[in-house]
């Protein structure tokens, strides 16, 4: 158990990597997802057929899948665009808001009760959330864009939710990584024209990209997926949410880290010279991060279900 824990803890480590390999690849962000999206599907594709599990599905339930995927496609290029407009915190903090987002989106679209502790625990992020942006003015714009990643994601993990019921996890993702990747070919000549600045797409790879993108895709999505899928049919559903929710806590401590290994003049990083906050973020994104630690606790004290875990598709 012990072993099974420590491996939790460390694809939830990966998770919050997810942020800084963002802000390390030169590739923009739709074609950053673009590429991740395309090796993500090829990894997982190797994985079911080494398994042997079946991927034929109805088309109409392909279509459902698919269509999914679009929506995980939106909330991949939100999130690496914030981090690209702030820092890897401001980042991760707005990306903190995603329990908020799902407790108003669960009981819309799942016809389920309002909870009030959720709603206590939601007015307590709304504060953290003011004074994370009073605290970082400078980077409102990036915050503002993970706010909406965040609820692009709570809206990807509601409707996973039902998903999960008919379809194995594996074969899941697979389809919605495929979807995510369609949908960003899809919107490549929109994109192109309109948001490029005349520059066309930018596919190409520069300088240490390729690792970048291989540990993005091939260890922060595949390897971490399928292992967490694996994990959650030992370790117990409060357990594993309780330890998803600090993907945020171990991204800005890595982050922070690589700060002061720069300024140290160990580590040449200037993309991260943004990590210096003010004591308002910090306090703001405590307070965030304890309502989000805090949530599946109140619920076990109050006795309310303990949700069996969807598995998360990493950010």
């Amino acid at each position: 158990m012990l072993k099974d824990y420590l491996k939790l803890h460390f694809i939830v480590l990966l998770w919050g990597f997810t942020a800084i390999l963002g802000k390390l690849l030169t590739v923009p962000p739709v074609e950053l997802v673009f590429w991740r999206t395309l090796l993500a599907s090829v990894g997982l594709a190797v994985l079911l057929l080494a398994r042997r599990q079946v991927w034929r599905i109805p088309a109409g339930q392909a279509v459902r899948l698919l269509a999914v995927g679009a929506l995980v496609a939106a909330h991949w290029v939100t999130f690496f665009l914030a981090a690209r407009l702030s820092s890897v915190s401001v980042c991760l903090a707005g990306l903190a808001t995603l329990a908020l987002w799902t407790s108003l989106l669960e009981p819309l679209l799942l016809w389920r009760r309002v909870r009030g502790y959720e709603v206590g625990l939601g007015l307590i992020t709304m504060v953290g959330l003011y004074l994370v942006s009073q605290a970082e003015l400078d980077q409102l714009l990036g915050l503002g864009v993970a706010v909406l990643s965040a609820g692009l994601s709570a809206l990807f993990s509601v409707l996973n939710a039902k998903l999960i019921k008919t379809h194995p996890p594996l074969r899941l993702t697979f389809y919605e990584m495929a979807g995510a990747c369609v949908s960003i070919v899809l919107f490549f000549p929109f994109y192109s024209r309109y948001f490029t600045q005349g520059q066309g797409l930018q596919l190409a790879w520069q300088g240490y990209d390729w690792l970048w993108l291989l540990l993005l895709a091939g260890v922060c999505t595949v390897y971490a997926f399928s292992t967490s899928v694996e994990l959650m049919k030992r370790l117990s559903p409060f357990a594993v949410n309780l330890t998803v929710n600090l993907e945020p806590v171990y991204g800005i401590a890595m982050a922070a880290g690589i700060y002061w290994l720069h300024m140290q003049g160990l580590l040449h990083a200037p993309q991260f010279t943004q990590e210096r906050m003010a004591t308002g973020f910090y306090l703001g994104t405590l307070l965030i991060v304890f309502s989000v630690l805090i949530h599946p606790l109140v619920a076990r004290l109050l006795k309310d279900k303990d949700p069996e875990p969807t598995p998360a598709l990493p950010v």
